[in-house]
């Protein structure tokens, strides 16, 4: 199956390329304004040796357009990968909403996907440990709907007032702009500190959700509770959840690191490279569906965006899938340009009085409008919706349309009354109809007091392995931080989630966990206001443990779209190499030569192979699995170059599955992978199928001691 979409791809790229070929053939270099232009290398001088005219148009147009090709980034969401691909639907889903793309099975909706970090400039590493974006704009046939979520199910505040905040906290500190994407500096954590209510989402930061091993295996979720409305008018609340088909699965801090070292682009160059080569990245829609008459049923608020509804309360219903199968032709065009606005709905979707997601309703636009120069960024190709639009709106900075007509307003008779209003039937948005009858008041529900209980309940749903990771990014994060206090202050709110936890993050930092503190963590909303009002309630156990949460729960059934490292040089057993090759590319996965050197390498038999990177190019960290084959040539290659020994120690010291065949079990004896006898993922001389299994469990986590401090 993987062959058969390489091959489409490859064909369609060909195809492609002789059409863009032929459109370019011939063609003459013009300026803006059509005008051909012979040179385009020197500007207009005084002689040879003077100095350049001030008459110089060309010169002029060339470099102002240079100067200009460069927009405002996104105060957050900064750096970005995007796709194209469709959505499809499974099953109608008349009985909860009207919207056509969840009601029309034949429908194939085109999407376009952008993922990215979120406190890193454009320029940052793909690899930090972050939260990730995850927008997909959907062209339907009712207008477009966009879904702006991230990897993560809750976010770290629940009003969008505490957002600037957030964000000034969470940012490189303003006196000397440090650190760059990165949330390990005293500004964020006194923020955190004092704001328990960003608990939750702070300890999913410092889990492995925070370092996807790659954007094609990490979930989205839309974070908060929508609504659903049918053709009766009826209301259902509603959470989005977005499953790779690939499973959800992280790399560890220490690759991260070196990840980010070695290229920077990890992510971004997995994500255009898997779809190039035909492996088109997948993800199953499952809607949280709950009955207007349950919102009040559960121990936590249905609107507020720091909790999640436990998928072994309220099962997740897969309902259609989305593939993405064409790269962007232009990055600026499309993945900067792209606008996304959770008011972008259709249809069918409205909202819930969640005040972040009400907050974003407002912030989304405006950003858009500082970012791209105006209120017509709606006509930007990428953001242009696929049905027709048609109303009285005009001019505007960037308006590229000619509206025709002697009337821009309603009612009119003179333009016959057109535009006109849409009827209910002909899929007029209407808002549902909410009862409201409440006091104007600043404030927030006491039903939003529950801090603890989440985070708590996260953390108790996890391996051991998983938590051990969790400890380490806390004594990493907090180590980074200057201010005593604020290590202390963490340490006493870490103590509410767990004490084995917050004793160990205090051990290595050698410090002991607090009993009590001086001053209330949150600050009181307003100088009036009582002090313990917004103070965090005690905390609950409504439920032992959601296993959803771990990432154990996650599909291990696939190898596809895996990268194994082929460590060989001239003598290479071919023979091996062939019969694994064939086994594993069948199923997707991609077998890349390191060689002592570029260019290509001879077999045994005599065949020449490509090299597709040298040892001195390339890190056991950027690989999944690790295979060495035979031959005593190649093996006594390889021996001579510490950095393979190098290479095999880090596959083996972040867990992934090893296979060497004959000659080269020497080479371990090199390495610290002394027990390598009794581990379940190395494998000498082994079947094809176990190694297979065991790079589709990811990592053999049983290799990582669990231990009450940092290991070394």
């Amino acid at each position: 199956m993987a062959k058969e979409k390489n091959s489409e791809s490859q064909s369609e790229k060909i195809e492609q390329l002789k059409a863009f070929e032929k459109d370019s053939l011939g063609k003459v270099l013009t300026t803006n304004q059509g005008l051909k232009v012979n040179d385009t290398n020197n500007s207009l001088k005084s002689g040879e040796r003077g100095s350049t005219l001030l008459e110089d148009f060309l010169l002029r147009e060339k470099i102002t357009n240079f100067d200009h090709e460069r927009i405002p980034e996104r105060i957050v969401h900064a750096r970005g990968s995007g796709a194209h691909g469709h959505f499809e639907l499974y099953e109608n889903l008349e009985e909860f909403t009207k919207a056509g793309i969840f009601t029309d099975t034949k429908r194939k909706t085109p999407v376009f996907v952008r993922f990215s970090t979120v406190a890193g400039s454009k320029g940052s590493t793909d690899l930090a440990r972050d939260v990730r974006g995850f927008a997909v704009k959907f062209y339907t046939q009712e207008g477009t709907w966009d879904l702006v979520g991230n990897n993560m199910p809750i976010f770290f505040i629940q009003d969008a007032m505490k957002f600037p905040d957030l964000i000034h906290a969470v940012k490189p500190e303003p006196n000397n702009e440090i650190p760059q994407a990165a949330s390990a500096h005293d500004t964020f954590y006194d923020f955190i500190s004092r704001t328990t209510e960003t608990l939750h989402n702070q300890i999913w930061v410092m889990s492995d959700r925070a370092i996807p091993r790659s954007l094609r295996m990490m979930e989205g979720f839309g974070i908060h509770t929508f609504r659903l409305i049918n053709k009766e008018g009826k209301s259902h609340f509603v959470k989005f959840h977005w499953k790779p088909v690939l499973g959800v699965h992280s790399v560890t801090w220490d690759e991260a690191v070196k990840i980010s070292g070695a290229d920077s682009d990890f992510h971004r160059r997995d994500l255009w490279e898997a779809i190039e080569a035909g492996q088109f990245p997948e993800w199953e829609l499952g809607l949280q569906i709950i009955p207007e008459a349950d919102e009040h049923k559960y121990d936590f608020d249905l609107l507020d965006p720091t909790k999640l509804v436990p998928e072994e309360m309220v099962p997740v219903k897969i309902v259609g899938k989305m593939t993405l199968n064409k790269n962007p032709e232009n990055f600026f065009a499309e993945t900067e340009q792209v606008a996304f606005l959770p008011g972008h709905i259709v249809p069918g979707i409205d909202f819930t009085n969640d005040p972040l997601l009400q907050g974003r309703l407002f912030s989304y636009r405006d950003t858009q409008l500082s970012r791209l120069g105006g209120p017509n960024f709606n006509q930007i190709p990428i953001n242009k919706p696929l049905v027709d639009t048609h109303n009285n709106q005009r001019d505007g900075l960037m308006q590229t349309e000619i509206p025709k007509g002697q009337t821009a307003y309603f009612p009119n008779s003179l333009g016959g009354g057109c535009p006109h209003l849409a009827k209910m039937a002909e899929g007029g948005f209407t808002s549902y109809e909410e009862r409201i009858d409440a006091k104007k008041i600043r404030t927030r529900s006491e039903s939003f007091s529950d801090h603890f209980s989440q985070p708590a309940l996260f953390y108790r749903s996890l391996k051991p392995w998983e938590q051990q990771h969790i400890m380490e990014a806390y004594s990493f994060e907090l180590g980074k931080c200057k201010q005593q206090d604020i290590q202390e202050r963490m340490l006493y709110i870490i103590n509410q989630i767990d004490y084995k936890l917050a004793e160990k993050v205090a051990d290595n930092l050698g410090l002991k966990v607090p009993k009590h503190i001086e001053k209330p963590i949150n600050q009181a909303i307003g100088a009036d206001a009582d002090p313990n009002k917004h103070e965090p309630s005690n905390k609950k156990n409504y439920l032992d443990e959601s296993p959803a949460l771990s990432q154990t729960k996650s599909k291990y059934n696939t190898i596809a779209t895996r990268q194994i490292a082929v460590l060989a040089a001239d003598g290479f057993n071919e023979k091996q190499y062939k019969k694994l090759a064939d086994a594993f590319e069948k199923e997707g996965a991609q077998l890349k030569i390191i060689a002592p050197h570029g260019g290509s390498i001879k077999g045994d038999a005599g065949q020449d192979y490509k090299v597709h990177e040298s040892i001195i190019t390339t890190e056991s960290v950027l690989y999944d699995a690790v295979y060495i084959p035979g031959g005593k040539a190649s093996v006594k290659w390889i021996q001579k170059m510490k950095k393979y020994v190098k290479f095999i120690n880090e596959a083996f010291k972040h867990c992934k599955a090893i296979a060497v065949e004959d000659e080269a079990e020497s080479l371990l004896e090199m390495t610290y992978v002394t027990d390598y006898k009794d581990d379940e993922a190395v494998f000498i001389n082994g079947s094809t199928k176990a190694f297979r299994d065991a790079i589709a469990q990811h990592r053999n986590w049983n290799r990582l001691p669990v231990t009450d401090n940092v290991p070394a």
